[in-house]
């Protein structure tokens, strides 16, 4: 018998969600990428393992689909919290992750809200590997006339630049995402979000996720663009953020942790071999 999994979306960001209580589960990066392999494998972003801990609902553990462990994933945090709270029938599960502790709430039919917290917003925090200022980076990252305004950086537990561009549609995101992704100035690579502001409170955005590529939905990706735009006054402090996958609601609140909503979603079940 293989291990169970399932297969998990949040906005068309998928998941190959596996539960490692009944045995331990240490993938290494090869079986990462065989397993997330859409050709040859089940197919995902990123996959996720679901470990039991001290003190929490769970420890849960992401790898992007180039087989790289992360510290963050946020459409998977909805799905997982999901997951949680389904198990338990309480509202709220508490989430341990490589980035810190995680609240995940119900917030209606399969809608979850997870408290991503604080946004790191210090140069070393990103990480940069040179000092500069987050709000505006005084460099520029890729030449094409689109991309030459200051992006702002933001870390969600994992580091992101966020791009505010005249149109999300046109913006050069396969081209420029994987050259802006391996760019010297981040040490641990970087995703990569192109925004487009509609409006004080509205966001399109499409993001080049770090080892995964262009996604149909980047959680922690939204929460980094509202934080960049909030912080240049394009926007508020909440904004729907359309991506390709869908709508997320993203609320920086008065005590500075984020707030992403969304929906999340069960594919089907298999047994990885």
């Amino acid at each position: 018998m293989g291990r169970p999994f399932l297969k998990m979306n949040g906005l068309g960001n998928d998941f190959v969600v596996v539960e490692t209580r009944s045995a331990p589960f240490a993938p290494t990066a090869e079986e990462v990428r065989a397993i997330a392999d859409r050709a040859s494998g089940i197919g995902c972003d990123q996959l996720i393992a679901i470990e039991p801990v001290e003190g929490a609902d769970a420890r849960v553990r992401f790898w992007n689909a180039d087989g790289e462990e992360v510290g963050a994933c946020g459409n998977g945090t909805r799905c997982v919290g999901w997951l949680l709270m389904q198990a338990s029938g309480r509202d709220e599960a508490v989430i341990e992750t490589r980035a810190g502790r995680l609240i995940a709430t119900r917030a209606g039919d399969r809608l979850v809200s997870v408290d991503m917290g604080e946004p790191r917003l210090d140069w070393r925090e990103i990480p940069l590997s040179e000092e500069h200022d987050t709000r505006a980076l005084d460099v520029v990252l890729y030449h094409h006339a689109d991309l030459m305004a200051p992006p702002g950086c933001v870390s969600m537990g994992n580091p992101h630049v966020v791009f505010f561009v005249p149109d999300a549609e046109a913006a050069p995101a396969a081209e420029a995402g994987p050259v802006i992704e391996k760019h010297p100035l981040f040490p641990e690579h970087v995703n990569v979000g192109f925004a487009q502001i509609k409006g004080r409170d509205r966001i399109r955005l499409r993001v080049w996720e770090r080892g995964a590529g262009l996604t149909k939905a980047c959680g922690t990706g939204a929460c980094a663009a509202m934080v960049a735009a909030s912080r240049r006054d394009l926007i508020g402090r909440h904004a729907t953020m359309e991506l390709d996958g869908g709508e997320l609601f993203i609320e920086w609140r008065a005590d500075g942790h984020v707030i992403m909503t969304g929906p999340a979603a069960v594919d089907f079940q298999g047994e990885l071999p």
